[in-house]
């Protein structure tokens, strides 16, 4: 990097060829220490988050057999406490994505991961009580541990995109997400521990169930705990100073921090004098966001990320929530009068569909996107979920007559091309296709918009699901399913792709910038007239 003295007056050229040489510098830079550390930090939220979020899976029918006579929970409080914690977590993305772009990723990094932590304990330690039923102090801090995990979304996509280098960035992007498949595992790895450590005492008492759920929720903390310090600790990254800071010494002087360069010939951290600023550079606003957003350039991008996540999580959070009613459905996990084996099969279960379609969907991913490019990606998983889900939807019975094993494998199917498809891609675009000072906000909106698709998944699927008789619409369930997959198919050709593209290319800013100063040259002209 060039030795610039602080004490003269820049012009834009070299304020720009400032800009520009520390933009290369993180686009071409060498894989190392530092990418791998931020890959981990951020994966480990997400495999909390998934654990988190699917671990209810599993609890939900050993709460319906401890606390109701029936042995089951009441449609409507299980429809609260599954959809509760995608009500939290719109809040989060929404919420966290805002404050991020104003008060800075590091700021907000890692206090996500102490909600999580404090309501997750809250809920494993939940009880009865006079004025608060369990039911409902599990409902309130789901909300609380959604927000939490709301918030990881934008905050680890944006952080990963904006230090990773051009030609990796989607791959680690990928990486980071594909944690979620090892969490949603272990969920049904940790529940068969504990139920083979309990089995005596559960088949003697069903309520000795009551120890597993719990264990099985609290254990939620420990990765969490693991890695809120190195989210404390993670530096700021350099085109958050750059474009929205707007600090131009303290970005040259983090890049050469990250890359572990030398830092003898830039401005030292005491010297305070003079911080250097290109007036170029944009201020985020309410009015800047819509001048931005109001350009159909920059706003179709934004509705298809948001309408392609949408449609996905209708059916993505349709069927991950719901799977012991589905395989119920099929008999494979309801062994009637026998809490224990009933449990032990939803859990296996669980385990077989995300070793089959979750975790391999995932890595595939990982391995591909840069060959691939996200579009192809996103393409290929909307059609194959779309065609599995019209199979499994209309010819639901035909499968579960001829073969239980041949409607999981399709089941695990649907679940391998969603990972190897939208749940991946439309984690990854948001982070790589809106400039700097908005780029945590848009992601924000577009996975809000996905969690919305949750919620409504969770209220329709809880709604329809009995209708004539007891699981009875699941085969039209699954059709809406596929209706929603050919609406993201549909969308997603809105989206540009982003495969060896700078942030700064995606981002629209030189075209906004541009016409922008068109419209004021005209401006003044007229006003001169």
């Amino acid at each position: 990097m060039a030795d610039y003295n602080a004490s003269k007056p820049l012009d834009a050229q070299q304020l720009q060829e400032r800009r520009r040489e520390a933009l290369t510098k993180i686009d071409n830079a060498e894989f190392g220490w530092f990418h791998v550390r931020a890959c981990l930090v951020a994966g480990v939220g997400f495999f909390t988050d998934a654990y988190d979020l699917f671990a209810i899976n599993l609890v939900t029918p050993m709460l319906g057999i401890i606390y109701f006579n029936g042995g089951a929970l009441p449609s409507d409080l299980d429809l609260g406490i599954k959809v509760a914690a995608s009500v939290g977590t719109f809040m989060g993305q929404i919420g966290f994505g805002y404050l991020a772009d104003r008060l800075g990723r590091k700021r907000m990094y890692g206090i996500e991961l102490m909600i999580i932590i404090v309501a997750t304990l809250g809920q494993a330690l939940s009880g009865n009580g006079y004025t608060l039923s369990l039911p409902a102090a599990l409902i309130i801090w789901r909300v609380i541990v959604g927000v939490g995990i709301g918030g990881d979304y934008p905050l680890s996509a944006v952080i990963t995109s904006e230090f990773a280098t051009t030609n990796r960035r989607g791959a680690m992007m990928a990486a980071v997400f594909a944690m979620q498949g090892f969490g949603y595992l272990t969920t049904g790895i940790v529940a068969i521990i504990l139920l083979a450590a309990f089995k005596d005492s559960i088949v003697a008492n069903p309520q000795n169930l009551d120890y597993v759920w719990r264990i099985l929720i609290g254990f939620g903390c420990l990765p969490a705990l693991v890695a809120v310090y190195f989210r404390l600790t993670i530096p700021e990254t350099p085109r958050f100073v750059l474009d929205v800071e707007n600090n131009l010494n303290k970005a040259e002087r983090d890049v050469a921090t990250v890359l572990k360069e030398n830092r003898n010939h830039l401005q030292s951290d005491e010297d305070n004098a003079v911080v250097v600023t290109d007036p170029s550079v944009a201020k985020g606003s309410f009015s800047d966001f819509c001048a931005y957003f109001s350009k159909w350039q920059n706003f179709k991008v934004l509705f298809g990320t948001s309408m392609a996540w949408f449609a996905l999580d209708v059916a993505f959070y349709g069927i991950g929530l719901n799977n012991s009613f589905i395989l119920s459905s099929i008999n494979f996990s309801n062994v009637k009068g026998d809490a224990y084996q009933s449990i032990w099969n939803a859990a296996v279960g669980q385990i077989i569909i995300v070793l089959l379609g979750a975790v391999p969907g995932y890595w595939v991913t990982v391995f591909t996107i840069e060959r691939l490019g996200r579009i192809k990606i996103q393409i290929i998983g909307f059609v194959m979920s779309c065609v599995l889900f019209c199979v499994l939807g209309f010819a639901y019975n035909q499968i579960k007559n001829y073969s239980v094993a041949l409607f999981v494998f399709l089941f695990a199917a649907t679940q391998f091309f969603q990972n190897f498809g939208p749940n991946s891609t439309t984690f990854i675009i948001p982070g790589e296709v809106f400039p700097t000072r908005y780029r945590s906000t848009g992601h924000g909106i577009a996975a809000g918009s996905g969690k919305l698709g949750a919620i409504i998944a969770q209220v329709g699927f809880s709604a329809l699901k009995d209708r004539g008789g007891p699981n009875a619409f699941i085969p039209q369930l699954l059709q809406i399913f596929a209706l929603f997959m050919f609406v993201g198919l549909l969308v997603t050709f809105l989206i540009p792709e982003t495969k060896g593209k700078t942030l700064e290319e995606l981002s629209n800013e030189d075209a906004y910038v541009d016409q922008s100063q068109s419209n004021s040259s005209r401006q003044n002209a007229l006003d001169e007239k």
